[in-house]
């Protein structure tokens, strides 16, 4: 027995580095017998979570540990990928039920319940990163974009900004190495524009449903910080004293209440003039949203006119130039 815990406390240090994860074939190789590993799990020990892949604690195994669980299964170079490796990157908040895992073109591991193996060409994707290894933040958010809705894309993109976790040049960078990318034109626009400030899906679409649609653009200054706290304004007419808050929420708690009234009265005595905008506001009335701007720059000194969109026909004309 003392030479079995001997053993077992050699393996410890590998065991801990992938998350209480080991392969048989790790375990053999670190003096632990399969009889020894059949006894642990016999008595309820360790945990069999695939064939010949084991968990050196009787426990529900977590997030990570699965992730290494595929990961090894998947043999040399394989990593996680997709919403795998974007829940590792902290770009997702919640445990994918499925963890896609990509491995060399040659390999076809065998079906398992819960993985997705998935062949990848050489020269695609640039190295692993992390343990588990996983594609890099770029190369994540690319792969996710290549087959997600437009608004989800730009969702992926700005949070991965907005997170710290990569920037626009680097993505773009990533973007300029593949040959070919079904959303290229896309992302290109988008990396343009987020390149400029735009930190959220919500502020993509005024950017473009309401200052571009309507000659806003020239006049604004993005993130532009209060001088009373570090919190960053979500658009700013610098010039005129007008500041446009965005909120994505539907409702707000009454935290979130008491902080959009401290940021409002944080403008006030800087001298702003505060606007307050949501998604419903910017997705179904953005030309009322531009005309509502237009007439606070206007009383603040600015002596030009908004333009008129497809879409606003509905008001009028005295607004437009």
């Amino acid at each position: 027995m003392t030479g079995s815990a001997e053993v077992l406390r050699a393996l410890k240090p590998l065991a801990n580095l992938q998350a209480g994860v080991v392969t048989r074939e790790q375990a053999q190789a670190h003096g632990v017998s399969p009889r020894v590993v059949s006894r642990l799990i016999d008595e309820g020990l360790w945990r069999r979570l695939e064939r010949g892949v084991f968990l050196t604690a009787d426990v529900e195994p977590s997030f990570v540990a699965r992730v290494w669980a595929g990961t090894l299964l998947g043999g040399d170079v394989a990593r996680a990928a997709d919403l795998a490796a974007a829940r590792l990157h902290g770009l997702a908040d919640e445990d994918p039920p499925r963890i896609t895992v990509l491995v060399p073109h040659g390999r076809r591991p065998a079906a398992r319940s819960g993985y997705e193996f998935v062949r990848e060409r050489p020269g695609v994707r640039g190295r692993s990163v992390g343990a588990p290894p996983r594609t890099t933040v770029e190369d994540t958010v690319l792969d996710l974009s290549a087959t997600a809705r437009p608004e989800d894309v730009v969702g992926w993109v700005t949070l991965a900004v907005e997170r710290r976790r990569t920037t626009s040049r680097r993505l773009l960078r990533a973007l300029e190495g593949r040959g070919r990318h079904p959303r290229r034109d896309l992302l290109e626009g988008l990396l343009a524009d987020v390149a400029v400030g735009v930190r959220s899906p919500l502020e993509m679409t005024y950017l473009r449903d309401v200052e571009r649609a309507h000659g806003l653009d020239a006049l604004v200054s993005r993130q532009v910080p209060s001088r009373l706290h570090k919190a960053v304004r979500d658009v700013c007419y610098v010039e005129f004293g007008v500041v446009v808050e965005l909120d994505g929420r539907l409702g707000h708690t009454e935290l979130g209440r008491f902080r959009d009234m401290d940021r409002d009265n944080d403008a006030s005595l800087d001298g702003l003039l505060t606007l307050r905008f949501g998604a419903t506001d910017l997705h179904g009335r953005p030309c009322a949203v531009a005309a509502k701007v237009a007439l606070a720059l206007r009383q603040r000194g600015w002596s030009g006119l908004p333009t008129r969109c497809h879409r606003c026909r509905s008001l009028p004309a005295t607004h437009w130039g």
